[in-house]
């Protein structure tokens, strides 16, 4: 085992069958989750022309999965300790699969913005769960691999998204334009419900848990506050009452750290356990991930606006284009622990410096604003590889030694730190790239404004690489 240890605490006994299986249906449902988040970006253009969407609705249809996605998560993991997770998974997917169908069917743009905003509290309800079936059914190596898969998944449906979309919408499928962006969830929901009902194992809910309704409250209107402006924010030119709901956010951030304590003092139950955070290496690791995820998410956005908005790439050549980021991402997640001994207590802090230099290189080849060529190409891969080295053996560090029955806490807390990560990074690395190319721009411009965007991102990873170090140290400390 590598100085980034999984625990192997008691897990159901699985068959490998069995539990490949499993980890297939809960994987593919987290993925259909993540692909949701940018696969609509390339039907916007025929929703507009369809259903008559103004520039404001169309907002709606891409942010209100974004908001009810992040907002619910934390909730989605409670409701899941206490009713049970593989319930709750497949509560979730049902919810997710028929809101896929009532969006590809929508009538309206009104219908589509409410179905959209279902689809996300369906997302939210099955995402935390995954995690926590993985932590109640792998031990030991097994649970390397699973959460290697994990982070593969993640990846890669950042990734294709975007080229699924370009795929199915330039298809055009007997002149259903759009609609198969949503609907092609349904078949693929349908097998995993089916599946899944046979598959996950039956691991029953602490009923005994009560809900701190007063927290969950709080907690829900603070990310709220904090998601609506940063989503929608800079289409809108950055209104007062965004600035107004920031400022609430971190009110009420304060007022829920008040309230958990107070619950916590008299002996009740906590939205999030405080044995939870105290985890040795989750807060630090939660931290790099977060960066990570900042840095990731901002990096896609930003160089599929320069591809689309600067050079004239259609979104499928964009996507294809921005693949090789997630691929390395994916491959080392799932393999890092193959390197040598000697580097894995090093590896996250390493992997985030190689990272950050490869992606300021990136930055400097295509500031002229020239066509992507073979070399930023391979720059960017070896930028994902390095990010995908330092972000598994961070999520097994972040997990590792949180006790399998505050699992379902752990994984909520990390999916909502890795979903702010996303909505955080492409807000603010969003806004600055679009702040210093205002697109349509000239390629040059749009690469200056690149250059400036991947330094930031940069500059992130190298932070995430101190929170790394913290990680690594916090971790020494808990086995001592």
């Amino acid at each position: 085992m590598t100085d980034l240890q999984i625990s192997t605490a008691a897990a159901p006994a699985t068959a490998p069958t069995r539990s490949g299986r499993l980890l297939a249906v809960v994987l593919l449902g987290q993925f259909m989750a993540l692909l949701d988040v940018s696969i609509v970006n390339v039907a916007v253009p025929g929703i507009r022309t369809d259903l008559g969407a103004s520039g404001a609705a169309l907002q709606l249809v891409v942010a209100g999965y974004t908001i009810a996605y992040a907002v619910l998560l934390i909730t989605g993991a409670r409701l899941g300790a206490r009713y049970g997770y593989s319930r709750l998974f497949l509560l979730g997917l049902a919810a997710f699969t028929a809101a896929s169908l009532a969006c590809g069917l929508a009538p309206g743009t009104g219908w589509l913005i409410g179905f959209r905003v279902f689809q996300g509290a369906g997302a939210a309800l099955m995402v935390p769960q995954v995690m926590s079936l993985v932590q109640r059914t792998f031990s030991g190596a097994a649970r390397v691999r699973a959460l290697g898969l994990y982070s593969a998944v993640l990846a890669g449906g950042m990734a294709v998204g975007q080229v699924v979309g370009g795929i199915l919408v330039s298809a055009d499928l007997f002149g259903t334009g759009w609609r198969p962006v949503f609907l092609v969830n349904v078949p693929i929901g349908l097998v995993l419900l089916i599946a899944g009902r046979r598959l996950l194992p039956v691991l029953p809910g602490d009923g005994s848990r009560r809900f701190d309704v007063v927290g969950l409250v709080v907690l829900a209107a603070a990310l709220g506050l904090l998601v609506v402006p940063l989503v929608l924010g800079h289409e809108l030119g950055w209104p007062v009452w965004g600035w107004v709901m920031l400022a609430g956010s971190a009110a009420l951030s304060g007022v829920f750290v008040v309230v958990e304590r107070r619950i916590a003092a008299r002996g009740g139950q906590p939205l999030v356990p405080v044995r939870v955070l105290r985890a040795p290496g989750l807060l630090p690791a939660a931290g790099a991930i977060f960066l990570i995820m900042v840095a990731f998410a901002g990096l896609m956005f930003a160089f599929a606006l320069h591809q689309q908005a600067a050079l004239g790439y259609s979104a499928l050549r964009a996507g294809l284009l921005s693949a090789p980021v997630a691929i390395g991402f994916g491959v080392s997640s799932l393999h890092w622990h193959r390197l040598p001994q000697r580097l894995h207590r090093r590896l996250p802090s390493l992997a985030l410096g190689t990272a950050a230099g490869a992606y300021l290189l990136f930055g400097v080849l295509v500031s002229g604003g020239a066509d992507i060529g073979l070399g930023a190409e391979l720059v960017l891969t070896v930028g994902g590889l390095a990010v995908g080295c330092a972000y598994s053996p961070l999520f097994a560090a972040a997990l590792g030694r949180v006790d399998p029955a505050d699992a379902a806490d752990g994984s909520g807390v990390l999916v909502t730190v890795i979903q702010l990560g996303q909505v955080i990074g492409v807000a603010l690395l969003g806004t600055l790239f679009l702040g210093r190319a205002a697109l349509p721009a000239p390629p040059a411009d749009s690469g200056r404004a690149l250059l400036v965007t991947v330094s930031t991102v940069a500059l992130a990873l190298v932070l995430a690489a101190c929170f790394a170090l913290r990680t690594r140290r916090a971790t020494a400390a808990g086995r001592d």
